[in-house]
């Protein structure tokens, strides 16, 4: 044996379950496909979101909640109706348990810290069993996802010293061996060494190939969410037919591959057709990846219009109901949305997520964090207003709509259906009461106070001129989150198709669909795609440690 375990995927999911194994003196052998300035993954690039329940931060805010409330939300979310959501539902619930109970205390043991105010994410709009967050859960970590990846790698790198662990990178695996039924090690190919910035795509070139065993495998290599053929192929017939154009939210090395090559050695994969998916991308003005795309965080104010110009649907409000959303625009027959704002809108609620868009909670600065808060336009906000392909800028609303028109491939927008949505909507501005739920909405989120002071701005009129100039955003479909995937017992175990594990096989992470192939469900409440790895990960790795 080349060591007790290998694991395939040297991101946030791979890096738990190998600190896990080697803390507890077992032989790790760490493989990945990618250089090593690519080490964590995709989670490097994440803003950092987890989500708490009754964590202190919340009950400094004063906000209520209980492992009842974000059960009750959870499977609202989630809307679980298939046989086999038998494995997902109890991982789901494991997790509500994890998230209510040690999750803090052991990350904040191995120092990490968040930033004091709780945000509110999938806000829902629906009845108190629907779907979405009752209250505001979102807790960013204090130095995004590099913040949170810090303790793991550190682990993980101790470990090496100690000759525990052995990371191997350009070592791409292409099958799994499997020796009397039982999964005992990979073979695959090594890549030529790439020196591209983290995340750039890096050459497949083979300069050799290989093949090691152990007793068991544990597969963290991720979703599908950079492989568009993969996504288009899984895309779900209740949310229309796939787009033709969409961006990636996540890196190119994000391709599914593991998950086609552990059901060819008899692994069960389910939930394939749910996914997670952004409604509010944008095309990154200083790409990394092919079609970069970055998501806004948006508050509440923004008027959402169609391809055509006309308003979306209740609840359908930015930050309400992602998937909701994506399903209403597939089925308008286009395949790109408009936000309608001001520059008091954008500077205030426009958040952008990733780590490189948040320099001052990447650089864990307080100074740059508090002058962020004093300014009126985010930097990285500004440098897509000035830079982005897909932001517009006017004094006048028609002139606002000629180049909103100017921006796509045919001019769609009827200057006459976009003038009376807005003034439509400013009309119901005049009053402290109004029968336009999203501008009800935008008034409560203000009695949240974190959200009436760095979040939400004031309630004003879109064509009020103190608050221009007026601004127009193209959003587009943004590709991330795979929700299904192989099937899991709660040790991590991979099953067959008849239900049984598949011996000497594990997974963790996004190819587990974060646990059990599809924790989630249909729907997400955010912040559990990190704590989704940290969680199967963790318990994935305690597993084999218990068991060799």
């Amino acid at each position: 044996m080349d060591a007790d375990v290998i694991v395939v995927g040297a991101g946030l999911a791979g890096l738990v379950a190998t600190a896990e194994l080697a803390d507890a003196g077992r032989r790790v052998l760490l493989l990945d496909q990618e250089p090593e300035q690519c080490l964590g993954g995709q989670a490097f690039w994440s803003f950092g979101g987890l989500l708490f329940v009754d964590s202190p931060e919340q009950r400094r805010m004063r906000i209520h909640d209980s492992r009842e409330l974000a059960w009750q939300d959870w499977l609202g979310t989630a809307a679980f109706d298939r046989p086999e959501d038998h494995w997902p539902k109890q991982w789901a619930e494991a997790y509500v348990d994890f998230a209510c109970g040690e999750k803090r205390a052991w990350l904040h043991g191995q120092g990490v810290r968040w930033f004091p105010v709780v945000g509110w994410a999938e806000r829902g709009g629906y009845g108190a069993i629907g779907h979405g967050n009752s209250v505001p859960r979102f807790h960013i970590t204090w130095g995004t996802g590099p913040g949170l990846l810090a303790p793991f790698i550190a682990r993980v790198r101790a470990a090496a010293e100690r000759g525990l662990v052995t990371l191997r990178f350009r070592h791409r695996v292409d099958e799994l061996t499997v020796t009397d039924g039982v999964v005992d090690g990979v073979r695959g190919t090594v890549l030529e060494p790439s020196d591209v910035p983290r995340a750039a795509p890096s050459s497949r070139t083979a300069v050799g190939d290989f093949e090691v065993h152990a007793s068991a495998v544990v597969v963290t290599s991720g979703g599908i969410g950079g492989n568009f053929d993969l996504v288009r192929s899984s895309w779900p017939a209740r949310l229309g037919s796939p787009p033709s154009r969409m961006i990636a939210g996540v890196p190119d090395f994000v391709d599914g591959r593991m998950i086609g090559i552990s059901r060819a050695a008899g692994a069960h994969v389910i939930n394939s057709d749910r996914m997670w998916h952004y409604v509010e991308g944008i095309h990154n003005w200083n790409p990394i990846w092919t079609n970069h795309g970055i998501r806004i965080l948006p508050g509440p104010s923004s008027l959402w219009l169609d391809a055509r110009g006309k308003r979306l649907p209740v609840p359908l409000f930015p930050g309400f109901d992602t998937l909701g959303t994506l399903e209403h625009i597939m089925k308008t027959g286009y395949e790109h949305t408009w936000f309608v704002l001001t520059k008091k809108i954008i500077g205030k609620e426009f958040g952008l997520s990733g780590s490189e868009q948040n320099p001052d909670l990447t650089g864990k600065s307080v100074r740059d964090v508090i002058g962020r808060a004093r300014a009126d336009m985010p930097g990285p906000v500004q440098a897509f207003l000035d830079q982005g392909v897909d932001f517009v800028q006017a004094s006048t609303l028609d002139e606002l709509i000629k180049k909103m028109n100017a921006v796509t491939d045919e001019p769609l927008l009827d200057a006459e259906t976009v003038t009376s949505e807005v003034i439509a909507r400013d009309r119901e501005m005049d009053n402290s009461y109004t029968k336009d739920l999203q501008i009800v909405a935008l008034r409560q989120a203000r009695s949240y106070l974190p959200d009436k002071i760095t979040r939400v701005a004031s309630p004003h009129k879109l064509l009020d001129p103190k608050a221009g100039p007026l601004i127009a955003v193209r959003l587009s479909i943004l590709t991330r989150k795979t929700l299904g995937g192989l099937e899991t017992d709660l040790s991590g175990r991979v099953l067959r198709l008849d239900g049984a594990p598949l011996p000497g096989l594990y997974a963790a992470g996004e190819a587990a669909g974060f646990g059990g192939g599809g924790m989630h469900g249909y729907r997400s409440l955010e912040g559990t795609f990190l704590g989704g790895c940290l969680f199967s990960g963790r318990t994935a790795g305690r597993a084999l440690v218990a068991s060799l």
